[in-house]
């Protein structure tokens, strides 16, 4: 669609807030307007052009949002970056993209300037610093770039509503994949989203998460699409986003499970000293969501819980309302509309009610394609349906429950064993504030059952109690035959548990992988 839908929000509401950061900052719609397009006129000026990329790496901020806007308008392709990367993974992922502008916050010019020996054609690509004063050598200031812009500039190239995309999934193996998008979220599939959630420009989100993450940047993108206001938590800390969801009214947010749990372990005394009664919709995704945290979430925020599950390929695949919750705490909802699945067994074959096989999803929220990855695309499409290998099971109501990711499970004495289920268990007991259940190397069985375990400060919960607890509530066979504890998990800014990261020792000390 030839639609400038920002241009249209700036015509006809031109002074309500479109942005309002955590440190009091605000852009109306008609200054964010003005502001993407000196951006779009200065990044064309650097030689982006449409299909082009342009690489961003920053906490969030309004500029993220104009800049975000401006590659909309030149067609270029948005690639945000891991705020966690270093080095050689910036510079796989800059080579790996081509792309031609670089755009960074003050606290990552180090970090992409240590990468630049490795960055291919480091010279023929165009280095922005965001953030006041002069930028460090070989750096042009973003604010000096904008300002060499023409103050009424329009944007070279094509007013869009959709942008291409492209956003760097996290490899559970080997390096990332771009997950390119060719036209970003489907208009359509975007107004059924905003339906489910029932969005309107009245509302008030709170951009809780990194917006590097597909789903962070796509709700608070939804708000601007509508003609709503986005308040930006620059990064995230639960007592301030209490005191934000405060003091501007906040209607709606998307937070992984882990920011939520953040918030819930406050200290009664500082959680209750914040009025969140004007929430109405908490989205919740990108990691399990244990039923005894949904339970405590309602208690805190009311009946306003949605959960859906979905990833950067697909899109929104299924969604579970507050009406069912609770109803349904193991599962992620029913599939929805304009959303079609299967769910195979290891032959293709559909697996019949109540048993587990690999979903498939196909919709017009599937993206295009993996970048540089054509056997990558290949490998998990089929029919135009996509997988990235988590396998589900379907109940007598047609809601779908997640058994855990393919990569994840299990395969213990021959038997299919899907950690979350062990997981959810655990995270029911009163001293275990997080956990994560994986195989380790077995000379009789092949891999055996390992929880690691995260305690609640103050409790002393043993080995022994908890393989006891959960033998209580599953079969023999799902109970753990050890348990390690630790401080903390490794998880990136999303929340997702990165498992990859705990088997490794285990296996590496084994002398094998699994």
């Amino acid at each position: 669609m030839n639609l400038d839908i920002l241009a249209v929000h700036a015509a006809q509401s031109p002074d309500r807030t479109a942005l309002v950061d955590d440190a009091g900052r605000r852009r109306s719609y008609a200054e964010l307007n003005a502001r993407a397009n000196r951006a779009a006129a200065a990044l064309s000026g650097l030689g982006l052009a449409a299909g082009e990329r342009c690489a961003h790496i920053h906490h969030n901020c309004i500029e993220g949002f104009e800049l975000g806007h401006a590659l909309r308008k030149l067609g270029a392709v948005s690639t945000p970056m891991n705020t966690r990367l270093r080095g050689a993974e910036i510079a796989y992922l800059l080579n790996d993209s081509g792309a031609r502008v670089v755009v960074a916050g003050p606290e990552y010019t180090a970090a992409v300037d240590e990468a630049r020996p490795q960055v291919e054609d480091a010279g023929r690509r165009r280095w922005l610093a965001l953030g006041d004063g002069a930028p460090p050598p070989g750096w042009q200031a973003y604010e000096e770039v904008l300002a060499a812009a023409a103050a009424d500039a329009e944007p070279p190239g094509r007013g869009v509503v959709g942008a291409p995309t492209m956003i760097y999934t996290a490899g559970t193996t080997g390096n990332p994949k771009g997950a390119f998008r060719g036209g970003g979220v489907d208009v359509g599939v975007a107004a059924s989203w905003m339906a489910a959630f029932g969005f309107s420009s009245e509302d008030v989100h709170l951009l809780a998460g990194p917006s590097y993450h597909s789903a962070p940047g796509v709700f608070s993108g939804l708000q601007q699409l509508i003609g709503a206001t986005t308040v930006v938590l620059r990064r995230f800390d639960p007592e301030t986003a209490l005191r934000l969801i405060a003091e501007h009214r906040v209607t709606t947010t998307f937070m992984a499970p882990i920011l939520v749990r953040r918030i819930l372990d406050l200290p009664d005394a500082v959680r209750l000293a914040h009025d969140v009664s004007s929430i109405r919709c908490v989205i919740v995704a990108a990691a399990p969501f244990a039923a005894d945290l949904k339970r405590r979430a309602v208690e805190f925020l009311g009946p306003h819980v949605f959960e859906f599950y979905g990833a950067t390929e697909t899109g929104l695949v299924t969604l579970i309302t507050p009406d069912d919750l609770l109803r349904k705490p193991h599962s992620c909802g029913r599939v929805l509309p304009g959303v079609e699945i299967r769910l195979l067994d290891d032959d293709g074959e559909e697996v019949p009610e109540g048993q587990p096989g690999e979903l498939w999803a196909r919709s017009p929220g599937v993206f295009t394609e993996y970048h540089n990855r054509p056997e990558a695309t290949a490998r998990n499409r089929r029919d135009g349906f996509f997988t990235v290998g988590d396998v589900a099971w379907r109940d007598e109501e047609g809601f779908i429950h997640i058994c855990d990711r393919k990569v994840d499970m299990v395969i213990s004495g021959g038997v299919n064993i899907y950690p979350a289920e062990i997981e959810a268990v655990l995270h029911g007991h009163p001293a275990v504030e997080d956990c994560a259940v994986i195989g380790v190397p077995d000379s009789e069985w092949g891999e055996s059952l390992k929880a690691v375990v995260k305690l609640q400060p103050g409790s002393d919960a043993g080995e022994r109690e908890l393989i006891g607890f959960v033998g209580e509530r599953l079969a023999a066979y799902k109970r753990p035959r050890s348990v390690d504890f630790v401080d903390d998990f490794p998880r990136d800014a999303a929340g997702k548990l990165l498992k990859r990261l705990l088997r490794d020792r285990y296996w590496t000390e084994a002398g094998r992988q699994v």
